[in-house]
């Protein structure tokens, strides 16, 4: 699984002129299921981004997380995250998982997140989301968890 997160002073998604997401403080993080992917991986992705150090401390060094800070998240379903882009000028999206598994495993990232995070916000899957934000820093960091490959 990929996740782009973006530490933000403010985020917001619309959808068909209604906001059905928004947060001040924390990480709007856009969130892409591949092919492979599991559970598995939707959990150590979770955990990665809640540990992930990207708010400053006293001494203004990145040495707070998410967590530490209480700050909200925004989880954005976004498959174009899986672009294959080695060759030609239009991406391919054959490594995003299926849209039946995409929005399953991303529904169940959300669940997860909402068992271990106060706030939690989300845009809409399959939708024409318009999304905003300030990006604080700016801060963009790209987190990927490989699928799990079972050897027989």
């Amino acid at each position: 699984m990929i996740g782009l997160l973006q530490r933000v002073s403010h985020a917001s998604v619309v959808v068909e002129g209604a906001t059905v997401g928004a947060i001040d403080a924390g990480l709007m993080v856009l969130v892409c299921a591949e092919k492979g992917d599991t559970e598995r991986e939707a959990d150590a992705l979770l955990a990665k981004l809640l540990g992930y150090r990207v708010f400053s401390d006293e001494a203004g060094k990145m040495n707070r997380s998410v967590t530490d800070t209480e700050g909200a998240l925004l989880l954005v379903p976004q498959f174009t995250l899986a672009a294959d882009t080695r060759s030609g000028t239009r991406p391919s999206f054959s490594p995003a998982a299926s849209p039946d598994d995409g929005r399953r495993l991303f529904d169940y990232f959300v669940r997860q997140a909402r068992q271990r995070h106060g706030k939690v916000e989300t845009g809409q899957f399959g939708a024409d989301m318009k999304v905003s934000l300030t990006n604080d820093g700016p801060v963009t960091i790209w987190l990927r968890v490989d699928p799990v490959v079972v050897s027989r």
